[in-house]
């Protein structure tokens, strides 16, 4: 389902003067970012792959995210976010944040490295993998809320009693150490047609747009949200944040109630439309990435392939790339929807 549709802004278009938290890094700033990036782990590959290429009926490059350190794309944003927090003179006595997982497992990583204590909320009935993954990393892993937006709220509470660093979900930092992932992308494929990005809060999705226009390519930017998670697509749509209860059962890293109001100026001037993917379209596009590329992907990993799928007609022709964002899904899970 197409929610809305506009032209993307690129470089030198004109654009009205924005705050500091819409500003997109430059093209030195990313690729800074990617050297202190590449300290930690190399660079992900980016594959073309038969199966799943005959299956869509065009060229398709996949960003394999999921082969990071911590199996998924958001632990580059965490490894640049703590370095200049401490860069910035401001090493905290520990860290707080909420999250489904992969920003909490990012978290640990950079934290276990800077010699920093870190906590995370989550949400009652969690993915069990994802928690001890993150406890695995020396995280504290505390459950609390019925969704990601309450356990943000109970982060903030911890913050303040605890006088712990409120680690954000998403930030101009986070957004230039994810966007090294864009920026290896369009560096090996320069003639990227289109490229589906998953959201959650939207970090990847900016740093994305950032690389894009960085280095100057001319790519169309396609976010795709959970139909059980609409909340960005309606604020896209609007114009202005919106808040929309949750009910994906699968795309807990989609699972946002309320978007980040700076994430969605960014999306609505660069992002050319939103796409909405329900969980059954998730699931089948697992179990395709699993068939055609050997591939485990989570359902927020696998939902930029469901929007090509939608998409399968009016993109033959074009050169498509998908970001399989992450890897992490629990088992049991995997098994029910790899086996239907």
């Amino acid at each position: 389902m197409i929610v809305g549709e506009r032209q993307p802004t690129y470089p030198g278009s004109g654009v009205a003067e924005m705050n500091a938290s819409e500003r997109l890094p430059t093209l030195e700033e990313l690729e800074a970012a990617a050297a202190l990036v590449y300290k930690s782990m190399p660079a992900t590959p980016q594959y073309r792959w038969p199966l799943l290429e005959a299956r869509v009926g065009t060229i398709v490059w996949v960003k394999h995210e999921n082969h990071g350190p911590t199996g998924a794309f958001k632990v580059r944003g965490g490894l640049v976010y703590m370095d200049q927090l401490l860069r910035e003179g401001k090493k905290p006595a520990g860290v707080v944040s909420a999250t489904t997982g992969n920003h909490g497992q990012s978290i640990g990583f950079a934290a276990r490295q800077y010699d920093v204590a870190a906590a995370v909320v989550v949400p009652l009935g969690n993915s069990t993998g994802k928690n001890a993954a993150m406890r695995a990393l020396g995280v504290e892993v505390i459950e609390k809320g019925h969704d990601f937006q309450a356990a943000a709220e109970f982060a903030d509470e911890i913050a303040k009693e605890r006088g712990w660093h409120r680690y954000p979900s998403f930030h101009p930092w986070l957004v230039r150490g994810v966007g090294t992932y864009a920026l290896e992308l369009f560096k090996a494929v320069p003639d990227i047609d289109t490229v589906y990005v998953p959201v959650g809060l939207a970090s990847g999705l900016c740093g994305v747009i950032a690389a894009r226009d960085a280095l100057g390519r001319r790519a169309r930017v396609v976010a795709v949200v959970s139909a059980g998670a609409p909340a960005f697509a309606l604020s896209y749509e609007r114009g202005e944040p919106v808040s929309h209860e949750v009910t994906t059962t699968i795309a807990d890293g989609m699972a946002c109630r309320t978007p980040d109001a700076s994430a969605l100026a960014i999306a609505r001037r660069g992002v050319e439309r939103v796409v909405q993917v329900s969980d059954d379209e998730v699931k089948s596009a697992m179990r395709a990435l699993f068939s055609d590329t050997h591939n485990v992907a989570e359902g927020a990993g696998a939902a930029a392939l469901a929007a090509l799928l939608q998409d399968k007609q009016s993109m033959r022709g074009r050169t498509a790339a998908i970001v399989l964002t992450g890897g992490n899904v629990d088992s049991g899970v995997y098994a029910k929807v790899i086996t239907a």
